[in-house]
């Protein structure tokens, strides 16, 4: 039998940087806060709370003073540093810097337009309530559109301008397609713009996983629940072999996947930890030695 962890899954650089500046400060301090879960992958998150991490809110934030809080990969609105600075919260900034780039971008558009008589709408292509677009509208102070899908497109007024950007880990080709149909609604006089921010790592992904998935009998696709870029990917690598199963880690494996097969891929999110996949094929190897 061959198992095979494909080599592009694990960690992006975004996550890994945020992992490791909080290790260096458990390391030293042996205690952190970490505003929001670090990564979406709880057995991830669980390794680090044995370190010493501890999880919290924004409500939870507001009450704490005098300490130290890193700021996941995800982003933060310009509200939470006002509060870490109201409450002398010293902030270990993990934000991803291809994040860190869009919030500024958009941050710079909304101040250029901010005080025109005729503002354009800054819409945003991403998942509402999602920490890196709470971010992303934080920058406009709340007043940026968001459209999770192209049926949310009738939200959007055509005959006003249009800036469009995307949350870094969206769907390259429905980003593509909400592009198009703007074009095609839009008024004679309207200006639109529109900002492909989405992250190559994550997109360059999709081709990688899709051929990944096609060379083995059965896929498991390791991933945490709350990762948005994980359904993205486990639902391309599900198209290209409907034999693929996303699981947390290797308890979700039913055995009667296993059977008769020859040739198994582990695959997962950029949110997933090489060592949760390295004890997915630990696990398959224990179970078809016999």
């Amino acid at each position: 039998m061959v198992i095979e962890i494909e080599k592009g899954s694990g960690f992006c650089f975004g996550v890994t940087t945020a992992i490791r500046k909080a290790e260096e400060e458990l390391n030293k301090s042996g205690h952190l806060y970490c505003l929001g879960d670090i990564v979406h992958n709880s057995n991830e998150v669980e390794r680090l709370e044995h370190k010493g991490l501890t999880t919290i809110t924004h409500d939870q934030l507001r009450e704490l003073h005098d300490v130290k809080v890193l700021l996941r990969a995800h982003g933060e609105p310009p509200e939470t540093y006002a509060i870490a600075k109201a409450n002398n919260i010293e902030i270990i900034d993990a934000t991803c810097p291809v994040v860190l780039q869009l919030q500024r971008r958009i941050n710079a558009c909304y101040n250029e337009t901010g005080d025109s008589a005729h503002m354009p709408q800054i819409v945003i292509y991403g998942k509402r309530g999602h920490a890196e677009v709470n971010g992303l509208v934080g920058q406009t102070q709340g007043s940026a559109l968001v459209i999770e899908s192209l049926a949310e497109i009738e939200n959007i007024d055509f005959n006003r301008d249009i800036y469009l950007y995307s949350q870094t880990t969206k769907s390259l080709q429905g980003f593509k397609t909400i592009v198009e149909e703007i074009k095609r609604r839009i008024g004679p006089d309207v200006e639109f713009k529109s900002y492909d921010t989405i992250c190559r790592s994550v997109a360059n992904r999709i081709p990688q996983i899709r051929e990944f998935a096609s060379h083995h009998e059965l896929v498991l696709f390791v991933c945490g629940s709350k990762s948005s870029n994980g359904k993205i990917l486990f639902a391309q690598c599900h198209d290209a072999n409907p034999n693929s199963y996303m699981i947390s880690n290797e308890s979700e494996i039913q055995e009667s996947w296993l059977h008769g097969k020859q040739s198994i891929g582990i695959c997962g999110a950029t949110s997933t930890p090489r060592w949760l996949m390295n004890q997915v094929k630990n696990y398959i190897e224990a179970k078809t030695s016999n």
